[in-house]
């Protein structure tokens, strides 16, 4: 017996349906489900597009200007004696 067992996920449930109704929780579900398909689709176009590309190709033209990962870092000057 843990903190959440299969007693506490009924009460849950039941609290849960008597708080938001069953008709927010079906269009909630109803709202899940079709984000999750968007999702999954859109993942699927974007895999289909690269499969077209050859591999050696670059993403961008060499025309455009291309972001360059740094990472700076503190020099030390040694103290001036004046």
């Amino acid at each position: 017996m843990g903190i959440f067992d299969w007693k506490h996920w009924i009460v849950i449930l039941i609290v849960v349906v008597l708080v938001f109704g069953t008709k927010k929780l079906k269009g909630l579900g109803t709202d899940i489900g079709e984000s999750i398909k968007g999702f999954r689709k859109a993942m699927n176009t974007e895999e289909d597009g690269k499969a077209g590309e050859p591999q050696g190709a670059p993403a961008q033209p060499l025309s455009q200007p291309q972001t360059i990962d740094v990472q700076a870092q503190k020099v030390e000057e040694p103290a001036r004696k004046d």
